[in-house]
């Protein structure tokens, strides 16, 4: 039944459905080798495609914007060689990043 008095005037309460869009990247693939977790990350807030990366090793970890003319699935399976162009802020946690910084552990 078609009730032309009605107009439709939007969602009933729409700040509760903004909310409830996540704001955290999407995972499109994801890769790990001798515990080096590399990450193809999708943000949709902005468009934007980065490429995460965490050694657990070492405690490194960065993330790498797809820049444009770039192929997002060759930074994702070459991260090294891309973070060498980018200059990439490199953050460390644990025991190897106090090694890195030179902090002395206790004897």
């Amino acid at each position: 039944m078609v009730y032309p008095h009605i107009q439709y005037l939007g969602p009933a309460y729409p700040d509760h459905l903004r909310e409830a869009t996540p704001a955290s990247p999407r995972e499109l693939d994801s890769r790990v080798n001798d515990r080096i977790h590399v990450r193809l990350l999708w943000h949709s807030a902005d468009g934007h495609v980065s490429v995460a990366v965490h050694d657990s090793k070492t405690g490194e970890a960065f993330e790498l914007p797809v820049g444009e003319g770039e192929r997002p699935r060759d930074v994702f399976l070459h991260p090294y060689a891309y973070a060498a162009g980018h200059r990439t802020a490199v953050t460390q946690s644990g025991p190897a990043a106090d090694v890195a910084i030179g902090v002395r552990a206790a004897v």
